[in-house]
């Protein structure tokens, strides 16, 4: 069974799908759209598409495990997600994943300001790898 990790932004949103095994990131892409009602459209769409069974969803939290405004809003996505694509969506804390991502970037010798076009896919991809590995 496929397995989509989502990095929900409010203009772009990284989406990373596994193998058919959900044992290893597949393929990973940035989807740019700012109302989140479409976004959810197009993301269940996308899940069909590609015979998704699960959605996990970066939960955005801050360093003490609180959250904040943009938990809340990851939240509210969620329900839309369950909604459109008739699917269980794990919220999955993605505390540091934009960090890391621009790390891996600027590692691999990306300039910064292309970091925009990619860091959100591979984000995604950092919480698909991370919640792969909680399953084993």
């Amino acid at each position: 069974m496929r397995i989509m990790a989502i990095d929900y932004g409010d203009q772009r949103i990284g989406l990373a799908v596994s193998d058919p095994l959900g044992m290893l990131c597949g393929e990973a892409w940035t989807m740019e759209e700012w109302n989140m009602e479409r976004a959810s459209l197009r993301i269940a769409e996308e899940a069909a598409r590609r015979e998704v069974g699960t959605l996990v969803l970066g939960l955005p939290r801050n360093m003490d495990g609180s959250e904040g405004p943009r938990a809340e809003k990851s939240r509210a996505f969620a329900a839309l997600l369950e909604r459109d694509a008739a699917l269980p969506v794990v919220l999955w804390d993605e505390r540091r994943s934009s960090i890391e991502a621009h790390a891996i970037l600027h590692a691999a010798g990306k300039r910064e300001r292309l970091h925009r076009r990619t860091v959100d896919a591979v984000a995604a991809s950092l919480i698909l790898e991370g919640y792969l590995g909680s399953l084993k």
